[in-house]
C-alpha cells in the first residue's frame, strides 16, 4: 500500500498551515503541485513571492524589468542595501533570497519587459497569474492573456495609503475590462512616484492577493472573493463592491466579444528609438494627455516647464517631453524597456 502522507520535513515546515481545516494535507499537496506567474517584483510582487514560497507553492516564476533602488527599500521587503549597491535586477535579487527561504520551491527569475510578444510564453505551464505591476497598460495585457488562456489571475494595486484588489476567474467572474472597459488615459491616475505610497497598504493588499491565490491553488475555488475590495488605511475606510453578476451585466470586449486588443498589440504604447538622440519615443493610443492637470501633479517631482504645445519634466537623469496627442519622448536612454519604466513611474498609464 502506497503511503501518501507528507514527509516529516513537509509535515514540520507546513504543520501550522496544514492544521487549518480548509487546507489540510490535500490542500498542501495541491500547493506543491502548483505553478504561479508573478508579474512584477516590486512592492506587491516581492511580498506575494515571499508569502507563496513560504506556503510551499511548487514553482514561482518572477518577471520584472527593473533593478533595485534605494527608494524601494521602505516597502519592497525582499531587498536590502547590498542589492542596491550591486545594482541587481529585482527578479534576480528576489530569487536569491527566496531560494534561501525555501529550497524545495523552484524559483524562475526572468528579467524582461512584459509585452504582447512574450506574455503568452511567460504564462506557459502556470496555474495562476498574480499582479504585482505598477501600471494599467500591463494589467490590461495580463487580463487579455488570462481570459484568452482561461487562467485565473488576481488584480492588485496601491498608491498613497489606498489599495484595491479583485480576483478574476475567466468564464466564472467578471474580468478587468468588465469593470473598466478602457484603460485610464496617461497621466489621469497618480503613481507611487507622484503621490507616494505607504508600506502598510502594500502589505494588506498583497496579503489579500496571496490568500486568494492559496484558495485557488489548493482547490478551494468556491471560497474566493466575489467582490472588488478597496481599502484606505489613512482614512480607515474598507469598501467592498459586489461584482458577482458583473460579467452578466456588461457586454465585455474581452469576456464576451473575445477581442484581445492588448494581446494582439492593437492597444498599448509603441516604442521607437530616436537615432543619435539617446531617446525613445513612446506612442500611446487613446484620448491623449491633459497637460495642465499633469503639470500640477508633477510639481515638486522635478523641474517642470510648459508651453502651448508640450510639457517637459526633468527628473533624475531623464527628460520627459509629453505632447497632447499622447506621445512622449524619454531622453536619457535608448532602451525602450527603461523608457517605459520611467514613463510609468512619473506619468502612469
Amino acid at each position: 500500500m502506497i503511503d501518501h502522507s507528507p514527509s516529516p520535513d513537509v509535515s514540520s515546515r507546513y504543520a501550522r498551515q496544514m492544521r487549518y481545516a480548509h487546507l489540510g494535507e490535500e490542500g498542501q499537496r495541491s500547493l506543491a503541485a502548483s505553478r504561479v506567474l508573478i508579474c512584477g517584483c516590486g512592492a506587491l510582487g516581492s511580498l506575494l513571492a515571499n508569502t507563496l514560497v513560504r506556503a510551499g507553492v511548487g514553482k514561482v516564476r518572477l518577471v520584472d524589468r527593473d533593478f533595485v533602488e534605494l527608494s524601494n527599500l521602505h516597502r519592497q521587503t525582499l531587498f536590502d542595501e547590498a542589492d542596491v549597491a550591486d545594482g541587481l535586477p529585482k527578479a534576480a535579487a528576489a530569487a536569491e533570497k527566496l531560494q534561501k527561504i525555501n529550497s524545495a520551491v523552484e524559483i524562475e527569475p526572468i528579467v524582461a519587459h512584459i509585452g504582447p510578444e512574450n506574455v503568452e510564453s511567460l504564462c506557459a505551464g502556470v496555474d495562476l497569474i498574480l499582479d504585482g505591476t505598477d501600471n494599467f497598460e500591463t494589467r490590461y495585457l495580463i487580463n487579455d492573456a488570462a481570459v484568452h488562456l482561461n487562467l485565473p489571475w488576481v488584480y492588485g494595486g496601491c498608491v498613497g495609503a489606498e489599495g484595491q484588489t479583485m480576483t478574476i476567474v475567466p468564464g466564472e467572474t467578471g474580468c478587468l475590462r468588465c469593470l473598466l472597459p478602457d484603460c485610464p488615459p496617461p497621466g489621469s491616475t497618480p503613481t507611487c512616484d507622484t503621490a507616494g505610497v505607504l508600506a502598510p497598504i502594500v502589505g494588506v493588499i498583497a496579503s489579500i492577493q496571496a490568500q486568494e491565490a492559496i484558495k485557488i491553488l489548493s482547490g478551494n475555488l468556491a471560497a474566493i472573493s466575489r467582490q472588488l475590495t478597496v481599502i484606505d488605511l489613512w482614512q480607515n475606510r474598507f469598501l467592498q463592491i459586489d461584482v458577482r453578476d458583473l460579467r452578466d451585466r456588461v457586454d465585455c470586449p474581452a469576456c464576451k466579444q473575445r477581442q484581445f486588443v492588448w494581446l494582439t498589440g492593437q492597444q498599448g504604447s509603441r516604442a521607437a528609438v530616436l537615432c543619435g538622440r539617446n531617446a525613445v519615443q513612446l506612442t500611446q493610443p487613446g484620448p491623449g494627455v491633459l497637460l495642465d492637470e499633469l503639470a500640477r501633479r508633477l510639481e515638486g517631482i522635478g523641474r517642470v516647464t510648459r508651453n502651448a504645445f508640450l510639457l517637459r519634466l526633468k527628473v533624475d537623469n531623464f527628460e520627459l517631453t509629453l505632447f497632447p496627442d499622447g506621445r512622449a519622448i524619454v531622453q536619457g536612454t535608448d532602451d525602450p524597456a527603461i523608457a517605459r519604466t520611467v514613463y510609468a513611474k512619473y506619468i502612469g498609464s
